[in-house]
């Protein structure tokens, strides 16, 4: 479990995530949710080690995030950012072994390469292994930087918008690998995603940030309702019943 205890972040008076307390569900996926710069991305960050806090406590597993080992830590839980740039050229097989870093520090092993072999299976991106990243389009890019993390075969992945640049078939391989690698393998995913649909139709558990603070959290029917999307986003919603799952109609 991942338990956050009352996080805060600011920059100057200005505060980002205020006071959010949480739990994070091991073998689930959460997502967060939520308009533009509700602090989404800024408390998986937080989460993850990757930025520092102002106030409060992040504990994975009964241990506070800055009393773990560093190694230790990029074996536990993994992260993938939304900016990700690579100044040195690398093929897609290359990339991916990076997730392997923390068990092998570079030298890597026939078991690290099975790991490497399976993300990149997962991703389906056989074929695409050998060709470099500036060769590739934004959406296979994409899922090679997954590829990587996943081969970080870490218990607790996070991921900030892993869907964008992704065309819509793409988009729901990702969404449906990542169910897979929690239900099949035990995984806990936490993501930061903005089509409240995918979140409806592959989460176990959504949590809605506002002006840095959680306004709504709880399963699919606790939030994916139309009163609480309303609150959420300040916007009209109707909710429709689509083979036993919630779709958000929020265009007209």
């Amino acid at each position: 479990m991942i338990e956050v205890r009352n996080i805060v972040k600011q920059y100057g008076t200005k505060k980002v995530v205020n006071n959010v307390n949480l739990q994070i569900e091991k073998g689930k996926v959460t997502s967060f949710i939520g308009p533009n710069g509700a602090g989404k991305s800024t408390l998986l960050s937080i989460m993850s080690r990757m930025m520092g806090r102002d106030g409060g406590k992040v504990w994975i597993e009964g241990k506070e995030i800055e009393d773990w080992d560093s190694h230790e830590l990029a074996k536990k839980i993994s992260i993938l950012k939304q900016s990700n740039h690579m100044n040195i050229r690398l093929t897609i097989r290359e990339l991916v072994s990076f997730g392997r870093f923390p068990y092998c520090k570079g030298r890597l092993s026939k078991q690290d390469w099975k790991f490497v072999d399976e993300a990149i299976s997962y991703m389906k991106l056989e074929e695409l292994q050998d060709r470099y990243l500036d060769q590739l389009s934004g959406g296979q890019r994409q899922r090679a930087y997954i590829a990587m993390v996943m081969a970080q075969n870490t218990d607790y992945i996070l991921l900030d918008e892993p869907l964008n640049n992704l065309d819509m078939k793409h988009a729901v391989d990702i969404m449906k690998t990542l169910r897979q690698l929690v239900d099949d393998l035990g995984k806990t995913v936490v993501l930061v995603i903005h089509d409240i649909n995918f979140a409806s139709c592959y989460s176990d558990h959504i949590v809605a940030l506002r002006d840095g603070e959680i306004v709504e959290e709880g399963g699919i029917d606790e939030v994916i309702n139309k009163e609480a999307l309303e609150n959420i986003y300040e916007m009209d919603f109707t909710i429709q019943e689509v083979e036993n799952s919630k779709i958000c109609v929020y265009y007209a």
